[in-house]
C-alpha cells in the first residue's frame, strides 16, 4: 500500500483561490471608483450648504448693521457665539472660503464647489 493514498487532500486548488482572487479584484475595480465619485458629490454639496450658509450670514450681518453692496464682512464680524455663524465652516475638501462683499457670493477655491 501506498503511503500517498492514505493523505487526504483539504484546502483549496491553485485555481479555486485565483478565481476568488479574480472575483474580489473586479468587484473593487467596480465598486472604489462608484464609492469616490459618491464622495465627491457628498463633499461638493456639503461645501455648496457652506457656501449658502455664509451668504445668509453676510446678508444677515449686512442688514442688521446697515452696510451697502459694497461692504465686506470679515469672519470676526460674522463668527461668535452671539454672532450669525457659531462656527466658521471648513470645506470638505480642504478648499477655502472668500466671504466677498455683501453683493458678490462667497466662493471657494475648489473648482466646481459654487453656489
Amino acid at each position: 500500500m501506498r503511503v500517498s493514498a492514505y493523505i487526504r487532500a483539504s484546502g483549496f486548488s491553485l485555481i479555486e483561490v485565483m478565481i476568488v482572487v479574480w472575483i474580489i479584484g473586479l468587484l473593487a475595480a467596480i465598486a472604489i471608483p462608484n464609492f469616490l465619485k459618491a464622495r465627491d458629490s457628498t463633499h461638493r454639496n456639503l461645501c455648496i450648504e457652506n457656501l449658502a450658509q455664509i451668504f445668509a450670514a453676510k446678508q444677515q450681518w449686512g442688514l442688521e448693521t446697515g452696510k451697502s453692496e459694497e461692504d465686506e464682512p470679515s469672519w470676526d464680524d460674522l463668527v461668535g457665539e452671539e454672532k450669525w455663524m457659531k462656527r466658521r465652516p471648513d470645506c470638505p475638501s480642504d478648499g477655502e472660503y472668500s466671504i466677498n462683499k455683501i453683493g458678490e457670493e462667497p466662493v471657494c477655491t475648489v473648482a466646481g464647489h459654487e453656489l
